[in-house]
């Protein structure tokens, strides 16, 4: 009997496998708003593929996307828009491909935007933050210890059970043999994408992601990369924002913004746009005039009560080290000012790239303080311990694989977000309540 079942094991094992092996990563969880939500997915060659969708609550009305075919061209990704939402629910989904259902070993949903406004307070809800991922791949890294480890967190992150993860940058790293062709660059996006640990938090969590220099080229890159363009189709093919860019075309930037409950996300651009450090003439810019103009209207015209910036590099850090603000004195002067002079409220910067964690806060003359958290890194080294930064919180700051939690709580007089920064296998490391009337 024991070997009769064995062998149904195996059997059952080997049909699983034969059905998802055409799966090459996902499924993803995009944006998610009060009537549609995507669902991004890649195969590993040509295949047809739809969503099965279905609310917790009446799992017998079944809704199906339409039918679409991954191609070659776009890294046999898709991105599967659901359109059949009502607002405020929790749904389940199933991935066909080729008609046939995928046995996932892992949750597979998503929960559609609240319709809370005029209504009852804004919802509780909690945001995953981090950034620097780096994937070993021996034959073309290089020689030594693999740069890339621990990648068991997003295992951690997962059992949190966010709301909403936020990829802040340096999400995969372009190598020597990937950044000067489209077939490299794909090829690094699918090997990052495709690690067995990141699938569970990708399936069951809204994802939304900024690029940074590794990302976007090679390292500490600016709008001189001569492959930007290629970079950004497979940013936008990889991820599965609500936009890229604010021209007409949305060919110039990835930057793009989003709101859940009362906070509104300004996910920037520091690549594309910036001048590169040693150009001694013209624009010294780190966002570009459009970015930042576009940036100045969204946050005046933000009803949120927190206005959270996403940038890859630190920017209130006042010492010009590594990639951070400090080498943009008169934009980032600029972009200080535009908040005073427009009286804007709420405003808190979510930062990566440093290899390392910590908080700095600004005071500032007749108004609240700036706080920048920063988290890094996921995966990837860490960096060396050393003081570079005047500003920073004491005890804020830890040299180790980590990752953050916001979590939005509490009425409309009571609202607050509690930073809370966790260690690869989730232990707590250190937290901060940062209440809505200290931004005000």
């Amino acid at each position: 009997m024991k070997k009769t079942y064995s062998f149904l094991f195996i059997i059952l094992c080997n049909i699983t496998f034969a059905q998802n092996s055409i799966l090459q990563s996902g499924p993803m969880v995009g944006y998610c708003e009060m009537k549609e939500a995507v669902i991004w997915l890649q195969t590993k060659k040509n295949a047809s593929v739809k969503i099965e969708y279905f609310t917790i609550d009446k799992p017998s009305e079944v809704f199906f996307s339409d039918n679409y075919t991954t191609t070659k061209d776009v890294g046999f990704t898709y991105h599967i828009v659901l359109d059949k939402l009502q607002p405020g629910e929790k749904y389940k989904y199933n991935v066909f491909i080729d008609n046939k259902k995928q046995v996932l070993p892992y949750e597979t949903s998503f929960s559609s935007k609240k319709l809370w406004q005029w209504r009852e307070d804004a919802p509780d809800f909690t945001v995953a933050f981090g950034s620097c991922n780096y994937v070993n791949e021996p034959e073309v890294d290089r020689p030594g210890k693999g740069y890339g480890s621990d990648h068991e967190i997003f295992g951690a992150i997962a059992n949190k059970n966010p709301d909403i993860m936020i990829w802040g940058g340096d999400n995969m790293y372009l190598r020597e043999v990937d950044w000067d062709s489209k077939t490299g660059i794909y090829y690094r996006n699918t090997h990052s994408r495709s690690i067995k640990e990141i699938q569970p938090l990708l399936a069951k969590t809204q994802n939304f992601a900024i690029w940074d220099d590794h990302d976007f080229g090679n390292n500490d890159s600016d709008r001189s990369f001569y492959n930007k363009y290629v970079t950004q189709k497979a940013f936008r093919d990889f991820w599965a924002n609500k936009m890229y860019g604010s021209d007409s075309s949305q060919t110039e930037g990835t930057y793009s913004t989003f709101s859940w409950g009362d906070a509104q996300f300004f996910m920037l651009d520091d690549r594309f746009f910036r001048s590169p450090n040693d150009r001694i003439t013209g624009d010294h810019t780190m966002l570009g005039a459009i970015q930042f103009n576009w940036l100045i209207d969204a946050l005046s015209a933000s009803t949120a009560s927190f206005k959270v910036i996403v940038i890859g590099g630190q920017v209130l850090n006042s010492i010009g080290d590594s990639e951070n603000y400090g080498h943009y004195p008169e934009e980032k002067a600029k972009l200080l000012k535009e908040l005073l002079d427009n009286k804007i409220k709420g405003v808190i910067f979510l930062t990566g790239d440093r290899h390392y964690a910590e908080l700095a806060k600004m005071d500032r003359e007749n108004t609240y303080p700036l706080y920048d958290w920063t988290v890094s890194p996921f995966t990837s080294g860490v960096a060396k311990e050393r003081e570079t930064n005047p500003l920073k919180v004491q005890g804020s700051t830890f040299f180790k694989h980590n990752f953050g939690l916001i979590s939005f709580s509490g009425n409309k007089e009571n609202r607050q977000m509690k930073l809370t920064l966790f260690d690869k296998d989730g232990v707590e490391l250190w937290n901060k309540v940062i209440l809505k009337k200290e931004l005000e």
